[in-house]
């Protein structure tokens, strides 16, 4: 059966016609006068291939996400050494421009194949409406087979989540990514809010370059590497230690620059650059399923969704009252079903006996198990307004402000501890090896 395939541009020699002449495994349906017209074709379901002979440096991840999402590969046609590393980072089969007609239709059929081959990242749906997708890793031409499983970088990704009505996911994550940052580790702290994003408030910094869509709009081109991920990350010098951070949007309408796909490539280049990347996601986990349904829309949630899928840790943040609690249950049912991987630590922040009675840790916790989902509690944070208040008036972390809180001190216990255990675990190992080896 032969693969439908539509063009844009011209080549040196008559490419069209002579992959019409082959008669073989490709036939050219349509030839666009513009890259916007062959995406429009493309949707119609009329091609399985596009080829790009001009115009390539229009292609990003995010365009070959939606013409990937119904099922069409990309072959585009350049001899740059730059635009070929560029393309092939965003998922886009290279060919030289002056390829032959039938080496060019032997690489059409084999990104077609590749596409198609179960387990593929690209095969099998849209990143738009699939709550669950994976982060598309797209193999290059020459790799192997078999796709990557493990990320490139070593670095670990916490990501902070809670529901609607300020539970104070925001000031949960900040202040880890502090604690982490003064125990020594490089911490790039990211937000990823895309309704509310306040960490550069809290911080008090100036920023209006939102820095994460910054770091978007560069993975989108294929251009993010570790060096211009640094470059956008805004470094913040703490008493001991330095944060760098990734700023969120600054209105709540440019929600649209942070694109699944692109927002995958910046988490896989943060592993490379930090030990720790703590993101404060965004409340809402809907899919935007009536967006995506008939159209290539963005989701709204995309942001939010992503950094959980890609999370080696979620922490899922919840108020200590009446009204908390029950949002936080309701919330671990619907995270359950948008991220079944997330496996969540849930965490009560605001812990006081004038919302939850006298012994509020014990209140709480029975109230849970009998109420609550299988999840147990991981951590009471007790409510500190005074510290609280003091650290956001100064734009400031609570290890700086206020160092002897008792919410200062159950986050940094919360969040390093696991990792003291970790290096003393690798440390115990290491000794014990030498042992064996006396």
């Amino acid at each position: 059966m032969s693969i439908p395939v539509v063009t844009v541009g011209q080549s040196r020699e008559d490419l069209v016609g002579g992959l019409e002449r082959l008669h073989g495994p490709v036939t050219v349906v349509r030839r666009c006068s513009e890259l916007t017209e062959l995406l429009a074709a493309c949707q119609s379901g009329l091609a399985r291939a596009a080829v790009v002979a001009e115009g390539s440096d229009e292609l990003t991840a995010s365009l070959v996400d939606r013409l990937t999402a119904v099922g069409v590969v990309i072959v585009a046609l350049t001899d740059s050494p730059t635009e070929t590393a560029r393309l092939t980072a965003i998922g886009v089969t290279v060919a030289p421009a002056g390829v032959d007609s039938a080496a060019l239709a032997g690489r059409i059929s084999g990104a077609v194949a590749q596409w198609a081959r179960p387990g593929s990242p690209q095969a099998g749906g849209s990143g738009f409406a699939d709550t669950g997708a994976a982060i598309r890793t797209l193999p290059g031409e020459h790799e192997e087979d078999d796709v990557r499983a493990e990320p490139a970088g070593t670095g670990q990704i916490i990501s902070v989540w809670g529901p609607a009505g300020s539970p104070g996911r925001t000031m949960v994550a900040a202040n880890m990514a502090g604690e982490l940052a003064a125990a020594g580790n490089s911490v790039l702290l990211v937000d990823a809010d895309s309704y509310g994003a306040s960490v550069a408030g809290l911080l008090g910094l100036l920023d209006e370059s939102a820095g994460l869509a910054q770091a978007c709009r560069l993975a989108d081109l294929g251009q993010l590497d570790a060096g211009a991920l640094l470059k956008v990350a805004t470094p913040v010098a703490l008493k001991s230690g330095t944060l760098r951070v990734l700023t969120g949007i600054t209105r709540a309408d440019r929600w649209t620059e942070l694109r699944a796909s692109a927002l995958g490539v910046v988490f896989e280049k943060a592993r490379e650059v930090a030990d720790y990347v703590v993101v404060d996601t965004g409340f809402c986990l809907e899919a935007d399923e009536e967006l995506s349904f008939d159209t290539m829309a963005p989701r709204r949630n995309a942001a939010t969704l992503r950094s959980l899928e890609v999370a080696d840790t979620v922490y899922a943040v919840g108020s200590a009252d009446s009204i908390g609690v029950p949002r936080l249950v309701r919330g671990l049912s619907e995270l359950e079903a948008a991220v079944p991987q997330a496996s969540p630590r849930v965490i009560l922040n605001k812990v006081r006996a004038s919302a939850a009675g006298r012994f509020p840790e014990r209140q709480l916790r029975d109230a849970w198990e009998r109420y609550g989902p299988a999840e147990g509690i991981a951590a009471f944070l007790p409510s500190d307004a005074a510290a609280s208040d003091a650290a956001l008036l100064s734009g400031s972390l609570l290890l700086e402000t206020a160092p002897e809180s008792g919410l200062r001190l159950a986050i940094a216990k919360l969040v390093c501890a696991p990792v003291q255990q970790k290096r003393r675990s690798s440390m115990f190992s290491s000794t014990a090896k030498r042992h064996l080896k006396g």
